[in-house]
């Protein structure tokens, strides 16, 4: 699979990407370290443990490196779950379960997608 072809599948648009990063050699170097930045682990760590504040830093982050990346699709839904976590102090009676689904599928395809543009 192409650079290209592995973002759009992640719902994004190789073009606005490059243009971002400028060069196909650090959208690949940024890419392919995704699978092994700690960001989507913390979140549901933090989520598991009820810190809400950590919870949405996490999520926030996530949103921002799917925006650089062209990971439009999870840059989506971490986007919805950073909305129900934001301002939260808890999360108690917090209904997050069916966004973190999405973003939990959303990240699974994308990590899918780099490894087989990897391959």
């Amino acid at each position: 699979m192409t650079l290209e072809e592995c973002i759009a599948v992640a719902g994004g648009d190789y073009q606005e990407v490059l243009s971002r990063l400028m060069m196909p050699a650090l959208i690949e170097k940024f890419l392919f370290r995704f699978p092994e930045d700690a960001t989507m682990s913390n979140l549901e760590a933090a989520l598991a443990a009820g810190d809400a504040p950590t919870a949405f830093r996490e999520a926030h982050t996530l949103k921002g490196v799917c925006a650089n990346l062209g990971l439009a699709n999870l840059e989506h839904s971490s986007s919805e779950l950073t909305e129900v976590l934001r301002n939260q102090t808890s999360l108690n009676g917090v209904d997050y379960a069916e966004k973190l689904d999405r973003v939990r599928q959303d990240y699974r395809v994308a990590v899918d997608a780099i490894e087989a543009t990897r391959a």
